[in-house]
């Protein structure tokens, strides 16, 4: 729930954000160029979406397992389920989540599908994905965002703030949190998801071409994704060295 902030708690995101920043790059390139111009993708069903997808999940599904058993600790759920999202949606995605029981989710929709060229890209979609699992972001950018509304809390109370202004600036500082090592968290998925790509029979190099036709972010502050240059640039060098 937006609320106007008393004086103080604005002046202490601030100073969140300056303690923060030592966690996120502050540096700001030229305004981002759009991604170039490509013919639209066709637009296909859930079903047709499942279809394409089945013979990547086939051949990567017990590589990503394998691979989420040995780099994780005892008792991590490696059971992934890969699927294509049943919901009608104009959006081109594709997510990692986590259900109820704990169990990992890749999650694409037919948009997304519909967005590859090939199945090297839909392979190195889905190991990225499933990297972000194994490398324990969501858990990792959970404790960013308590540390974030902790720290914000301390700062606003101590300034003399009331109640309502040390809730806002929890909420202000778990956003920090949350997002301080949200560019990391992408390339360590970058540089792992190339490594599942390779052991999954399928070439990384070939499947990165995907980043062209995807929109740059640039390197915004406190942006969630890292350049598509740098995204390029960590998955040759990662895959120089299979």
């Amino acid at each position: 729930m937006r609320q106007k902030l008393p004086v103080k708690a604005s002046f202490v995101g601030l100073a969140m954000a300056a303690l923060l920043s030592g966690c996120v790059s502050t540096t700001t390139s030229p305004t981002p160029q759009p991604a170039v111009q490509q013919k639209p993708a066709p637009k296909i069903s859930t079903g047709q979406a499942t279809s394409r997808l089945a013979p990547v999940k086939a051949r990567m599904e017990s590589v990503v397992e394998r691979e989420c058993k040995a780099r994780t600790p005892a008792g991590t759920n490696c059971d992934y389920k890969i699927y294509v999202d049943p919901k009608e949606t104009k959006v081109a995605n594709a997510y990692q989540t986590l259900d109820k029981t704990g169990r990992p989710l890749i999650i694409f929709t037919a948009p997304l599908v519909a967005e590859t060229r090939n199945n090297h890209e839909l392979a190195f979609v889905m190991g990225h994905e499933a990297a972000h699992h194994i490398k324990g972001h969501i858990a990792r950018s959970q404790g960013n965002a308590a540390a974030g509304a902790a720290l914000g809390a301390i700062l606003v109370a101590a300034a003399g703030g009331n109640a309502q202004a040390v809730e806002a600036a929890m909420d202000l500082g778990a956003g920090f949190g949350a997002r301080s090592f949200s560019k990391n968290h992408e390339l360590e998925a970058d540089q792992l998801g190339t490594i599942l790509t390779k052991k999954s029979g399928y070439d990384p190099l070939i499947g990165v071409n995907f980043f062209e036709r995807t929109p740059d972010p640039g390197n915004q502050f406190l942006g969630t994704h890292p350049p598509n240059a740098s995204r390029v640039a960590i998955v040759k060098q990662t895959a120089a060295g299979l």
